[in-house]
């Protein structure tokens, strides 16, 4: 719906010669084959954006300068090899930056062997995980619970993210997916006791 010209970049996917198996991976593993993988915390292959789009930041790069894991940013402009975006809020909201693409190893991709994919660092970004929220503080806060939350404490997690009563705006579904007023707060008093 964003109205301009959409731009699609493509990761560059290599099997890492610092594993012990290099040798049987770049015989076994093709290009197309690296190209599918999609792990947490890495860009996706294939990243298609368009100038105006949100988008966030997968890892640290310069925190000093507000670029970190979870910064959003908004696509300026669009390169071959750079990208220009604007940060969207916190200390740093408004300032341009550059962002290049730069050569990322899976740390936790559950796959038995390592690869690593050069692409720009960033996803597309129209909502994010509570667990993401964490460290955050939003003016708006829509809170969207299709099932119940199921973490101790995630609840009031989400819920403190917003600055202000009037800034958050929460649908809970019911078993049925019916609107409701009500959701559990999981609470474990367990982890209390020892404390």
């Amino acid at each position: 719906m964003i109205p301009s010209e959409e731009k699609q970049y493509f990761g560059c996917d290599t099997p890492c010669k610092s594993d012990e198996d290099y040798e049987v991976q770049s015989d076994w593993f093709t290009s197309e084959f690296l190209n599918d993988i999609t792990c947490s915390g890495i860009p996706n292959h294939r990243l298609t954006l368009k100038v105006g789009v949100p988008v966030m930041l997968l890892r640290n790069i310069d925190q000093a300068n507000g670029l970190c894991n979870g910064t959003k940013l908004q696509v300026r402009d669009s390169g071959k090899n750079i990208i220009k975006a604007s940060i969207i809020d916190g200390k740093h909201a408004r300032e341009m930056v550059f962002l290049p693409r730069m050569d990322l190893v899976p740390t936790d991709s559950g796959l038995p062997f390592k690869f690593s994919r050069r692409q720009f660092l960033i996803c597309l970004f129209f909502a994010m995980t509570i667990n993401k929220s964490q460290g955050q503080s939003m003016s708006k806060v829509g809170l969207y619970l299709p099932r119940r939350v199921f973490t101790h404490g995630q609840l009031y997690v989400a819920i403190s993210k917003v600055t202000t009563k009037r800034g958050l705006k929460v649908l809970i579904l019911d078993e049925d997916g019916k609107p409701s007023s009500t959701t559990l707060n999981v609470v474990y008093p367990e982890i209390f006791e020892c404390l």
